[in-house]
């Protein structure tokens, strides 16, 4: 794992087993100094005390995997970042892991990881679910909001990792933001894709290396931002956990709706689970994250805005 921020220091390997000391240290090039950490859940020296506007200071988080299907697919990158309020990276870790199975040649093609370059590179995904897994809960336990777009794919599939791997899961992970769910509530008439592409776009929020796990992350804690700003009436004063509530709700409304359409139009018995932040399932959800823009198949599960 690479941590890259002001100070240049991150976790780069977490216990193998139960929570045991923690090296801090850097990119593998060097240049990066180190330091043993002994208490198994450090603070994060860069980030201070949240305070409100939730917006002022938020952790985004992205994944690319192996597939769709939250219960099989693989964590291939990952990114965890810290934002100030004027969107600026202060802080960021990023994660390659040998998922232990074949990348699809289909996975490949969207963000640009190979079987072979994560076999030669990647660490053993244990280590590197665990990693994230602790770096999000230190991050979450010290008040940050975490911003993640389509929440209910990347944890939800993080969960399964972690269960596949026997290291701790991120229980019950809150305050979540998910610009994917609140842009569908405060704009849902609107034509067009609801991608993390187009929706940056919508929102004048640059995404140059869509795919990339720290460019997506990033693009959505500032599409979260732009949000806020062009909704303050709605979102900006609210708290955090207040926000966080209302997705819920949003998000299971916006799946009912769904479902109705389906059933109207599709397949009488469709079932689409509203669950927000996070889905045990492989569920169908209508949208994508990115360019590609596509509604996944009544049998597919679903990265729906992956």
């Amino acid at each position: 794992m690479r941590r890259r921020g002001p100070r240049a220091q991150g976790p780069s390997d977490a216990a193998d087993g139960p929570r045991g000391p923690i090296r801090w240290g850097g990119r593998p090039s060097g240049g990066v100094c180190s330091r043993a950490v002994s208490d198994p859940r450090p603070s994060v020296p860069s980030v201070a005390p949240p305070v409100l506007p939730w917006h002022a200071q938020l952790a985004v988080f992205d994944l690319e995997t192996t597939g769709v299907d939250v219960a099989t697919s693989r964590v291939v990158t990952a990114h965890v970042g810290v934002l100030d309020a004027a969107g600026a990276v202060v802080e960021q870790w990023e994660w390659l892991a040998d998922p232990g199975v074949e990348i699809p040649e289909g996975a490949t093609a969207v963000h640009g990881v190979s079987t072979e370059h994560a076999r030669a590179h990647g660490r053993p995904a244990r280590q590197v679910v665990g990693e994230i897994v602790h770096v999000l809960d230190v991050l979450i336990s010290s008040g940050l909001p975490l911003v993640i777009y389509n929440a209910a794919y990347d944890l939800s599939l993080l969960h399964h990792e972690a269960r596949r791997h026997r290291v701790p899961v991120l229980a019950d992970p809150r305050p979540v933001i998910d610009p994917f769910v609140i842009d569908k509530h405060v704009d849902r008439y609107r034509r067009g894709k609801r991608t993390l592409t187009a929706t940056s776009a919508v929102y004048g929020v640059e995404l140059l290396d869509a795919h990339s796990a720290g460019a997506d992350a990033v693009a959505a804690g500032r599409v979260a931002q732009a949000l806020a700003a062009r909704y303050d009436g709605v979102l900006a004063e609210l708290t955090a956990h207040d926000l966080h509530d209302r997705q819920e709700r949003w998000c299971a409304a916006q799946a009912a709706s769904f479902q109705d359409y389906l059933r109207r139009e599709r397949d009488p018995e469709a079932v689409v689970d509203g669950s927000w932040p996070m889905r045990s399932a492989p569920v169908e959800v209508l949208g994508a994250r990115h360019a590609a823009g596509t509604t996944k198949r009544p049998a597919e599960a679903s990265r729906s805005a992956a």
